[in-house]
């Protein structure tokens, strides 16, 4: 039984898209969410529409934000279970022509957030004895990405990361865990900027290059949201307490690595 009730949830770039759906998923799974974003407005909108979730502005490339973050949530609710590390970036660009300041700023938001979300939530699941870090990844992270490298870099580097932390954590019971979801393309940032880049890119139609992402998944649709917060909610449970250092494909066949 996947029995979330009452868990204590922080999901970092919860005020829209894919991390909202994952806010409201855990919440209605009986967590108390903590919705945190660098947009502080989007955060307590979505936070005043969810049951007994509170909204903090994060950015989590701020040590010292992500550490209050995590410290005010403990002293309002006691403890801290599950850390849900979504926020992320991507900005798509020909290694030929790679910006060095926006290389190194998908670097900086979605490997060194990561490791500060990691590193504060560890604290407490050391002092706990219990605790999940669920990152969610991308199968960018698997393989190599189309004149996209920084992002890829990023998410190769993010795996890592959280092989290491479930190392590190093991020994006091707490678990960390990826999940790699394929392309998500019916998502917001998808419908707000991927399909417009990679048009741009390619020089092709968004609606070309929508048929091109479903044409390379064997089960023929992009990743939808529902996918991944059911794997979300399956790894915080403990109905995944023998899973750790694992990145999950969720990919639809497009990715099928050992």
């Amino acid at each position: 039984m996947k029995d979330l009730k009452g868990k204590i949830a922080i999901v970092t770039g919860s005020g829209q898209g894919l991390g909202e759906a994952i806010a409201r998923r855990l919440a209605a799974e009986g967590c108390k969410v903590v919705v945190a974003d660098l947009n502080g407005e989007a955060a307590a909108q979505v936070a005043s529409s969810i049951h007994d979730a509170t909204a903090t502005a994060v950015d989590v490339t701020n040590e010292e934000q992500v550490s209050s973050m995590v410290a005010e949530t403990v002293s309002k609710y006691g403890r801290l279970d599950i850390m849900v590390s979504n926020a992320g970036i991507l900005i798509a660009e020909p290694i030929e022509n790679a910006d060095l300041g926006k290389w190194r700023k998908v670097i900086d938001v979605n490997l060194v957030g990561a490791m500060l979300c990691c590193k504060y939530a560890a604290r407490e699941f050391i002092r706990q004895k219990s605790g999940v870090i669920i990152a969610i990844n991308s199968k960018s992270g698997k393989r190599g990405s189309f004149r996209n490298s920084s992002y890829a870099a990023s998410k190769f580097g993010a795996i890592g990361l959280i092989q290491s932390v479930a190392l590190e954590l093991a020994p006091y019971g707490a678990r960390a865990n990826a999940i790699c979801p394929g392309n998500l393309l019916d998502g917001t940032l998808w419908q707000q900027s991927l399909f417009e880049q990679y048009a741009k890119n390619r020089g092709m139609t968004v609606e070309e290059v929508r048929k091109l992402y479903e044409s390379q998944v064997p089960l023929g649709r992009g990743c939808r949201y529902e996918d991944v917060t059911n794997l979300v909610v399956f790894l915080a449970s403990d109905e995944s307490n023998y899973m750790t250092g694992q990145a999950i494909n969720l990919t639809g066949g497009q990715v099928m690595s050992p």
